[in-house]
C-alpha cells in the first residue's frame, strides 16, 4: 500500500472505533420481557410494532446509518484486511504490506507448524498466533523425541526377534451346520 492509502485506512479504522462507541447495543424487540427470549438481533416485522414504527421510548433498531467508513470495512483493528488460510502453499498469493493471515480452525498441528515457518521467512502477519506458538513447540519437542527413540526400538527389535522364534500359525477348524430341508 502506498504511504496515502494506509494514512486513509489509519484515519478510517480510528473514526470507525468513534463510531462504534457511540452505536447502541441493538436488542431483539421485548427481550427484556420475556426469558424465552434472547437479546440477539430479530428485525421487527409487526404491523402494529412500535419498534419497526420507530416510536420514541422504544430501542433503536438497524439502520444503514451506524455502518463504518468504507475503507474500513473488513479491515481487521491491525489495519491489515484479514485472509483465512488453509496451507502454507496459500502464502505465496498473500501481500504482506496489506494482508494479514488467519489459519483456519480446521488445520492440524503439522501443517499449522508449517505455515508459521512459512510465514515467518516471507514476514507475513499471523492473526492467531497464539495457538500456532503453541503447535510449534509441541512439533520440536516431538521430534526430538522420535529421534531418541528410534535407536532404542531398533536395538529393541533386534533383541526380541533374536530371542523369540517364529510361531506358527494355527489353523482353525470351522464348524459346519447341517442344513435343514
Amino acid at each position: 500500500m502506498t504511504k496515502p492509502a494506509t494514512a486513509t485506512a489509519e484515519k478510517a479504522l480510528e473514526l470507525r472505533e468513534r463510531v462504534k462507541k457511540k452505536k447502541p447495543r441493538f436488542v431483539r424487540q421485548e427481550s427484556w420481557r420475556y426469558k424465552r427470549l434472547s437479546e440477539s438481533w430479530r428485525r421487527p416485522r409487526g404491523l402494529d410494532n412500535k419498534m419497526r414504527r420507530k416510536i420514541k421510548g422504544w430501542p433503536p433498531t438497524v439502520n444503514v446509518g451506524y455502518r463504518g467508513p468504507k475503507v474500513a470495512r473488513g479491515l481487521h483493528p491491525s489495519g491489515y484486511k484479514e485472509v483465512l488460510l488453509y496451507n502454507a502453499e496459500e502464502l505465496k498469493e498473500i501481500d504482506p504490506k496489506t494482508q494479514a493471515v488467519r489459519i483456519a480452525h480446521s488445520v492440524g498441528k503439522r501443517k499449522r507448524a508449517r505455515i508459521l515457518v512459512e510465514a515467518r521467512k516471507r514476514k507475513i502477519t499471523v492473526l492467531n498466533i497464539k495457538e500456532a506458538k503453541e503447535a510449534v513447540e509441541e512439533e520440536k519437542e516431538l521430534t526430538e523425541e522420535r529421534k531418541e527413540e528410534k535407536p532404542e526400538k531398533e536395538e529393541e527389535a533386534k533383541e526380541v526377534a533374536e530371542t523369540e522364534k517364529p510361531k506358527q500359525k494355527q489353523k482353525k477348524k470351522r464348524k459346519r451346520r447341517a442344513r435343514k430341508q
